[in-house]
């Protein structure tokens, strides 16, 4: 945080100097200024300087940079209807890019975890899983690929099935903002990786 004051010279309270008419003056206490990170107020009081943080804001301002560094990590979701929503922020259309990110524990969908077989034969998908590996937490791991062409607010689907029990699924919906291609790069979330530039056909 930067801090901005201004010095100037005053007399000390309560001292007296002569007017132009020849009368006794009396000073009186100077206005201070109490800066904090966030705001700057006046205050009619002796003591001047600069009015630091307390403890209970230095824990508020700690926070508020916690969630800034949550905001550029990607999680999942989890939704009413029982699938797992994946936000990967601002991308770039006709951009190919890699996605990293990861799903807790589900239990009924256990470790033996694949793609499903009827995205596996999509001709073309925009969105595809390239590995599925299980974590230490019982979580798994999924990398992808994800193709992005349409601009605005997208969502794509992957569905996850257990290889030994293929009526135990899940779903993720992956959701992407996406920006023209002309309009500047974006800053990618971790996790996000931009692999190539597509061609564009109209």
């Amino acid at each position: 945080s930067y801090f901005f004051l201004t010095a100037r010279s005053v007399r000390p309270p309560n001292a007296a100097f002569e007017g132009t008419d020849g009368t006794e003056l009396q000073a009186t206490p100077q206005t201070s200024f109490h800066c904090t990170a966030a705001t700057c107020k006046t205050g009619s009081t002796s003591k001047g300087g600069v009015h630091f943080p307390d403890d209970d804001e230095d824990i508020s301002i700690n926070k508020s940079y916690d969630e800034k560094l949550q905001d550029k990590v990607i999680a999942a979701l989890p939704e009413p209807d029982g699938a797992y929503l994946v936000k990967v922020g601002f991308l770039r259309s006709h951009h190919k890019y890699e996605i990293v990110f990861s799903l807790p524990q589900v239990p009924t969908l256990g470790k033996d975890v694949s793609l499903s077989p009827a995205l596996r034969s999509t001709a073309k998908p925009r969105l595809r899983a390239t590995r599925i590996t299980p974590r230490p937490d019982g979580g798994v791991r999924v990398v992808c690929e994800y193709s992005a062409q349409q601009e605005g607010v997208v969502q794509e689907e992957l569905t996850l099935v257990n290889r030994s029990r293929r009526d135990s699924s899940i779903r993720v919906r992956l959701q992407a903002r996406v920006m023209d291609r002309h309009h500047g790069t974006p800053m990618l979330l971790d996790g996000v990786r931009c692999v190539g530039e597509e061609k564009h056909t109209k």
